[in-house]
């Protein structure tokens, strides 16, 4: 059985949460303060943390907590639920590695879709079959499929299993233009096209931090995004 865990500090919302969220065959705890979720956390992480964003007396608390629990874990996955929707939360929230940001206003049904597209893309990460190689290259790019790494020139990038599948989707179709909604599907993921723009922002950013010359990812205006290959970049041997 899934284990969610719920941070939101109103006791109603809280266990009405908890509630839907038992009823499709979820095992829940709710958490009222970031240090209660992280005290948790510290002992044994969940299998999902859906987080709100003011906590208390905390402004930015969940933002806070989001990035505890990235120390904790790089592939835990994260959904900020909150009624702070702005574009400029919504940005910060991704940035710090959640993989959703959803609004309190969505539907009970729309978001018990969203967390189990979230853990469908759990599933996969941890039993990938596939007819393709274990390890996919593309230039200075090494995609170990079996151990859900990814290096760039060598180095392991610090990733999520969101930012894994997106790369994972761009680079198996190198030079190919792949829309938003394609990437959505073969990223399994169910989510808003700001938030594709908002996690293909935060991959640019750690693969610069590596290669400050990074320019693989490509923006076509209208269409998505493509994975070109640098022709001056090494080709790295498996």
């Amino acid at each position: 059985m899934k284990r969610i865990a719920i941070i939101e500090d109103d006791h109603a919302i809280r266990e009405n949460y908890i509630d839907l969220m038992q009823r499709h065959g979820y095992q829940v705890n709710g958490y009222s303060t970031r240090d209660e979720a992280y005290q948790a956390f510290s002992i044994r992480l969940p299998d999902l943390a859906i987080i709100d964003v003011g906590l208390g007396n905390e402004y930015d608390g969940g933002f806070t907590l989001c990035q505890q629990l990235r120390q904790l874990s790089a592939t835990v996955p994260i959904i900020f639920l909150t009624a702070r929707d702005n574009d400029m939360d919504s940005i910060s929230g991704l940035r710090l590695g959640a993989d959703d940001y959803l609004s309190k206003e969505i539907g009970y049904a729309h978001l018990m879709v969203r967390i189990s597209a979230l853990f469908r893309r759990v599933e996969l990460s941890q039993s990938m079959v596939t007819s393709e190689s274990a390890v996919l290259q593309r230039g200075a790019l090494t995609i170990d499929n079996d151990k859900m790494q990814i290096s760039w020139d060598g180095q392991l990038l610090d990733i999520t299993i969101t930012e894994f599948w997106i790369i994972h989707a761009l680079a198996n179709k190198a030079s190919v233009v792949r829309s938003r909604q394609q990437l959505m599907k073969d990223a399994n993921m169910v989510v808003d096209d700001n938030t594709i723009t908002s996690h293909i922002k935060r991959i640019r950013k750690k693969f610069l931090q590596i290669d400050p010359e990074f320019d693989e990812i490509k923006a076509i205006y209208g269409m998505g995004y493509r994975w070109d290959i640098t022709a001056d970049k090494p080709e790295l041997k498996s």
